[in-house]
């Protein structure tokens, strides 16, 4: 088993910046794809960004040049700097993953964290 663990969410006035972080801990063998979304009150859960073990990069258009997803692999850890902050990125932040464990090698299973609250004032 995989657990996700997000920190980082707070309270930031607009044109601030926030950085999110996700650790992953379980009998962890190795993590393929980690990413971002988000998730706003009675909207649908958004794709933010994703990166892989190879450290290739895929953003939503709505944060591209203004966000950055990196990852230390050591540390089983994924992170989400944002920058130039607006009320609209204003949701619940959840990390994702794809991670396989110890004993089960075969396939790639999903992970969802319980999320991080952001909120950008006006």
């Amino acid at each position: 088993q995989v657990q996700l663990v997000e920190s980082g969410g707070g309270l930031v006035q607009a044109g601030g910046s926030l950085r999110l972080s996700c650790a992953a801990s379980g009998s962890i063998f190795s993590i393929n794809v980690m990413g971002w979304y988000r998730q706003a009150p009675g909207k649908q859960r958004d794709f933010v960004a994703r990166i892989d073990s190879g450290g290739s990069t895929n953003y939503a258009d709505s944060v591209k040049g203004r966000f950055a997803i990196s990852r230390d692999n050591a540390k089983n850890t994924v992170y989400l700097q944002m920058n130039s902050l607006k009320p609209e990125d204003t949701a619940v932040y959840y990390c994702n993953a794809d991670a396989y464990v110890y004993g089960v090698v075969h396939y790639a299973r999903n992970y969802w964290g319980q999320g991080t609250q952001v909120t950008v004032s006006s």
